[in-house]
């Protein structure tokens, strides 16, 4: 896109220094001089005496850039001078102001469209253009530059919260194109926004198709509904007695969850390591957990006597992990004493049953031993316990765990190229709105080439709402084809292929 793009036939040195050279018939001028800036002290509380009003949150802002008229909003008070003074208008710009994270500081919404009372909320400020200055839109994207958000992060105040103070946000330079250009550019923006928009709903469907994908592999082959090594299911299936399950093959047992696993009594050792149950790795050291999410942790090992020894492919019941509590052990040490480990009491494959208490079925069923209102209430041995389980012969159970390691290997391989994706065009999205807010590509004659109505202007109206039916009806129908081709995946796996890209 910027490659079709060419630069103004004159620049001139903007005079600061993380805006370089601007085009040379452009004004730079500080927010104070373009815009009214109001920071409103709306809270969220509901005050007698007050009148009713739709609140605009900080999270509002943070995760939607624009604000609709239709958007669900808090319901609070304010005094009719504050009504007054924070309603918002179409056309305002609110920033965050404060945040926990110096990076989350000065991130921009634009608004659409608004109800008399709807107000701004606390932790935000609001930013009025004037008129004859700059307009909202304009406002909007040279804020969301780059440039801007530098200027914001480094005037934050803060050691472990964050906050611009009224001076910080006024004396932040801003680009200032004449009016008819900042028009074009807010057209040619806001049309590569909703392409850029489009791909990656487009993207972020197909890693969730995937993801439903694996867990009906899992399901099915976890429970017998496919034999993995032909494809297809098995001969002669029986009742299973249990619920969750249903019927099983034939010539499968179902076991006691007792008589599987039982608690592991042992105290830690003095050699142990210090590791951390996790749903997204499992349990891991503590080490490895701190280098996968990119933070340091307060790391003390003391009092081993109220500490558990855990070995290699035991299970951590992860306690309030609802979505999934038993967590596979990766690696030898030792965890809280609040934590249960559970070890094989019988000859198991440790991979098949890794498999099967991250299934749906299973995670349904454990929901079920107990409602889970209660807050603070943990999973337990006793819920473990309530869940009876499938028992394959061993060799099926190896077949089964091998194969679902290939085919969620591959899955998860493409979910991350998806992901990679993803990740690119939200750069080149970076770098496209602080290039043409700076006016390094001059866009006139794009925007003018661009279509009086937008076919892609509807998809905006969709952020962050539910999917329409035809949508989900889509998705669903995906999803219940994918048991048909488990033979396929199933052979592709085996011979080391990749795993076929999903299809919006």
């Amino acid at each position: 896109m910027a490659a079709e793009l060419k630069p103004y036939p004159g620049y001139k040195d903007s005079g600061v220094e993380w805006l370089g050279e601007v085009p040379a018939h452009w004004k730079v001028r500080r927010l104070r001089t373009i815009a009214e800036m109001r920071v409103s002290n709306v809270d969220k509380h509901s005050r007698t005496g007050e009148q009713p009003v739709r609140l605009c949150n900080y999270v509002d802002v943070y995760k939607a850039d624009r604000i609709r008229t239709g958007m669900p909003l808090m319901a609070a008070t304010a005094a009719s001078e504050e009504i007054e003074r924070f309603r918002l208008r179409p056309g305002d710009v609110l920033i965050t102001k404060d945040s926990e994270a110096w990076d989350d500081i000065g991130v921009p919404a634009l608004v659409e469209g608004a109800t008399d009372d709807t107000v701004c909320g606390y932790h935000l400020a609001l930013l009025r253009p004037l008129s004859d200055c700059v307009s909202g839109g304009f406002l909007f994207r040279a804020v969301q530059s780059s440039a801007v958000a530098y200027q914001f992060r480094v005037r934050a105040n803060g050691v472990t919260r964050y906050g611009l103070t009224h001076n910080g946000i006024k004396s932040t330079w801003l680009p200032v194109p004449p009016s008819a250009e900042q028009a074009a550019i807010v057209r040619f923006l806001d049309h590569a926004d909703r392409r850029i928009r489009r791909y990656i709903r487009a993207k972020e469907k197909l890693i969730a198709l995937l993801e439903e994908q694996k867990q009906v592999l899992i399901h099915q082959a976890v429970t017998g509904q496919i034999d993995v090594r032909t494809g297809r299911p098995y001969s002669g299936y029986k009742c299973s007695g249990v619920e969750w399950l249903e019927e099983v093959p034939e010539h499968w047992r179902v076991r006691r969850s007792k008589r599987v696993f039982v608690p592991r009594k042992e105290l830690a050792r003095p050699d142990d390591i210090q590791l951390s149950a996790t749903q997204a790795y499992g349990v891991i050291s503590q080490q490895r957990y701190e280098e996968a999410v990119g933070r340091k942790m307060v790391r003390i090992l003391r009092h081993l006597e109220q500490r558990r020894h855990v070995e290699i492919d035991d299970f951590v019941i992860s306690m309030r992990s609802f979505q999934g509590g038993l967590e596979r052990a990766w690696e030898g040490g030792c965890i809280r004493s609040s934590y249960i480990v559970l070890r094989p009491v019988t000859r198991v494959i440790v991979g098949y049953f890794g498999y099967l208490f991250k299934s749906l079925g299973y995670i349904n069923a454990l929901q079920a031993t107990a409602n889970f209102i209660r807050d603070g209430q943990d999973l337990n041995y006793e819920n473990y316990c309530r869940v009876d389980l499938p028992f394959p012969p061993i060799d099926e159970q190896q077949s089964i765990a091998q194969l679902l390691d290939r085919t969620t290997t591959a899955i998860r391989s493409a979910a991350e190229r998806y992901s990679e994706e993803i990740e690119r065009v939200r750069e080149c999205r970076t770098r496209l709105i602080a290039d043409v807010v700076a006016g390094k590509f001059d866009v006139r004659d794009a925007a003018a080439a661009l279509p009086e109505i937008d076919p892609l202007a509807a998809d905006e109206i969709l952020q962050g709402r539910e999917e329409p039916d035809d949508a989900r009806a889509s998705r669903r129908k995906a999803v219940a084809a994918a048991p048909k081709e488990f033979g396929t995946l199933a052979r592709d796996a085996r011979g080391g292929t990749e795993y076929p890209e999903a299809k919006p």
